[in-house]
Order: structure tokens, then C-alpha cells, then sequence
């Protein structure tokens, strides 16, 4: 797998630079990027073999998810929720299921939503809401038994690619039970509102809207067919939730440098000592990020959900959201005001790149849940406020 995706990205990232700054300008949805990335067979990037996919392992999503970035950040970021989605899906292996509780047509379901990705399907992420963020005990929207399946009733934001995916992620309390929370694949179509209030400093391309659901969805579409499992699946699997962005960021701040590098040639700046400082640093930044998120990606396969696998997942984000955001600031400061005009390629790395410590979870509640763990505490349980 590695080498036919890693070469599929490396191929296309260049087309989505070209096209990167036109998008940020607009605000507008990189529908090409999408549709370049469905027919070198990327939908299928995490689907099971067994099922049409490529089968790929965590750490060679990684790998290619940076090179994405280094194209476009914006498109890999939005890239990774269909990842997210598709990767949680697969992992769940027959030993697992069995503890979940998870019956048989639940996986037969399953089945159907990873070869349909394999196929050229694309899933979003509909989980964020305004006031409870990614925290998935506080979210307001909610579900209830329906004939012949779930209905579900709310409102999402920070909805990347609202408005052109297949199918979204959403996740929902039940209106009977607060503490219950699931997950539910909802089909693209009616009951599905999407309110345009994406407007950022950076990351403009993602189309990150609001989501308003008033849906009816067949049984068969709540993830895992038991009632309460999202939680569980969150503290199992926070690789998806927290990792995975590091592995954009990281691609992100390489690219920072590219560009910058591009610029001081380009402009006979490269002579001066301090200019060459920048970039050393910065490229010695970048590795260690890599290094990183290379290791945590190593154990979240070999080891998922472990206590020291999840420490370096937090890890990971910490440092690449970090490091991203220091990367990019200094390559700007060492090519001069020039690269700070409107479409210039510093001026747009600079901005996404300050997005990768904001991303849930942000920098400091990546370094609080570090902090607890190195005090000897729970740092999923231990906090001032819920985790997810």
C-alpha cells in the first residue's frame, strides 16, 4: 500500500498547491482536489483490503496525510475527518466487537459503508457544536427511536466540507438518556441544512460550516448497532481524534519551509547567515515533529489505545501544533514583509499553520492531559472539565 498511495499524494500535491491560494482567497471548497483524490483510489485509503481498499495502517496514513499538506493543508485536513471516519470504522476487529457488544448486522453495516468508501465514497465529520466544542458529553443534539430507524435533531459547526461529502459522522445524545452517547452515519440529502459561516484565518478552504440536522436515518446507521458506544470508541481510538491532525500540521510547517526556501533563492537572500539560521532551525524542528509523530503512529498500530501509545498520541499533537505555528511565523519573518502581501504562499502557510494548536484538542488541553500523566493521575478523568 505504502508505496502506491505515498507516490499518489506526492503526485497530486503539487496540483493542489497550484490551486491552494485561488480557494484561500474565495473561501471556496477545493471540489478538484477532491475529485483527483477519489479517483487515485485515496477514499479507500483505510478500508480493509478484504473489502476493496488499500488497507492502509495508521502510520501510512500518516505518511500521507503530510504529504497532502504539503500541497494543501486545508484539503488534507478535510481529507483526514473521511480517514477518521473510514480508519475508526476498520479497526474494529472481531475481539473487539465482541467486548462492545456489537451484533453481527452492525458489522454487516459496516461493511457496506467501507466498501462504498472503497468505491469513492466520502464521509465527514459533523461533531463540534457551538459552546461544547469536540467534547462529546456536552453536545445538544439529540436522537430518539424513530419507525424504522433514528431521528435525529440539532445543530453542528466546524463541519469540514459541509455540503459536499456522502455522508456525516454525527454524534448525539440520546433524548431519553443524557449520558448516552452514539454515533450515527447520516446520509447526505434532505433533513440536512448546511448555514455558510466559514470565514477564518486560515484553513479558509475547508468549508467548515454549520450543520443543521432534522433527519431520519434507517437503524442500520448507528455506528456499531448498540446504543452509547461513542465515548468508549473515543477513549479507545483517540488517535483519530487527536493524532491524526498532528500528521497535517506536520506537512503544514514543511511546506513553510519549501516556500520560504523558494522565496530566498529566488531573491538572492540565501547569503545571509541569519536567513540560513531560520531555515536550519525551522528544518530541524520539522524532523523532530516527524520523528514524533512517526513514533506515535508506530505504536497506535502496534499497540492501540495503550497507556504509552496514547501519551505519545497527545504528544504528537502538542508538538506539531506548536511547531507548525513557531515554523511558519519565523520562515515569514525570514522572507521580509514582501511575503506577507495577499497570495503569497508564506502569507496562507503562516495562517493555517497558527490553526494546528487551536484544532482540538488545542495546545494547552494536550498539555494539561500530558501534565496529569506525568503527576501519576488519569489524565482522561482527572481535569477541571469533561475530556470528551
Amino acid at each position: 500500500m505504502t508505496v502506491h498511495a505515498l507516490e499518489a499524494a506526492r503526485r497530486l500535491a503539487p496540483r493542489l498547491a497550484a490551486r491552494a491560494a485561488d480557494h484561500d482567497r474565495d473561501g471556496s471548497f477545493p471540489v478538484d482536489d477532491f475529485a483527483d483524490l477519489r479517483e487515485a483510489g485515496l477514499f479507500g485509503l483505510m478500508v480493509p483490503r478484504e473489502l476493496g481498499g488499500l488497507g492502509a495502517t495508521f502510520a501510512e496514513y500518516a505518511a500521507v496525510a503530510t504529504e497532502l499538506a504539503r500541497g494543501n493543508g486545508a484539503t488534507a485536513l478535510v481529507f483526514n475527518m473521511h480517514a477518521s471516519v473510514t480508519g475508526a470504522l476498520g479497526a474494529v476487529t472481531e475481539e473487539l466487537a465482541e467486548a462492545l457488544g456489537v451484533p453481527d448486522e452492525a458489522l454487516a453495516a459496516r461493511d457496506r459503508l467501507l466498501r462504498a468508501a472503497a468505491e469513492g465514497a466520502w464521509y465527514a465529520v459533523a461533531m463540534s457544536e457551538r459552546g461544547a466544542g469536540a467534547r462529546l458529553s456536552q453536545l445538544s443534539t439529540v436522537y430518539e427511536a424513530a419507525e424504522g430507524g433514528w431521528h435525529l435533531k440539532g445543530s453542528k459547526t466546524f463541519c469540514s466540507g459541509a455540503g459536499h461529502p456522502d455522508g456525516y459522522l454525527v454524534a448525539a445524545r440520546s433524548a431519553t438518556d443524557q449520558s448516552v452517547v452514539s454515533q450515527f452515519l447520516v446520509p447526505a440529502g434532505e433533513g440536512i441544512t448546511v448555514e455558510p459561516t466559514w470565514d477564518s484565518l486560515g484553513m479558509r478552504a475547508t468549508s467548515s460550516h454549520d450543520l443543521h440536522l432534522d433527519v431520519t436515518v434507517p437503524a442500520d446507521r448507528l455506528l456499531g448497532g448498540v446504543e452509547g458506544l461513542a465515548l468508549v470508541v473515543a477513549q479507545l481510538m483517540p488517535h483519530w481524534l487527536v493524532a491524526s491532525y498532528a500528521a497535517v500540521y506536520v506537512g503544514v510547517a514543511r511546506a513553510s519551509i519549501d516556500a520560504a526556501a523558494e522565496h530566498l533563492n529566488a531573491r538572492n537572500l540565501a547569503g545571509l547567515p541569519a536567513v540560513r539560521a531560520r531555515l536550519g532551525r525551522a528544518d530541524a524542528a520539522v524532523a523532530a515533529a516527524e520523528l514524533v509523530v512517526a513514533e506515535a503512529a508506530r505504536q497506535v498500530d502496534e499497540a492501540p489505545g495503550d497507556a504509552e501509545t496514547n501519551r505519545w498520541v497527545w504528544r504528537a499533537k502538542l508538538l506539531a501544533g506548536t511547531t507548525a505555528a513557531d515554523v511558519a511565523a519565523s520562515m515569514l519573518e525570514a522572507a521580509g514583509t514582501s511575503a506577507t502581501r495577499r497570495g503569497h504562499p508564506l502569507e496562507r502557510l503562516y495562517r493555517d499553520a497558527r490553526c494546528g494548536s487551536l484544532h482540538p484538542a488545542t495546545s494547552d488541553v494536550c498539555a494539561d492531559w500530558l501534565g496529569i500523566a506525568a503527576l501519576g493521575g488519569d489524565p482522561d478523568r482527572d481535569g477541571s472539565t469533561p475530556r470528551w
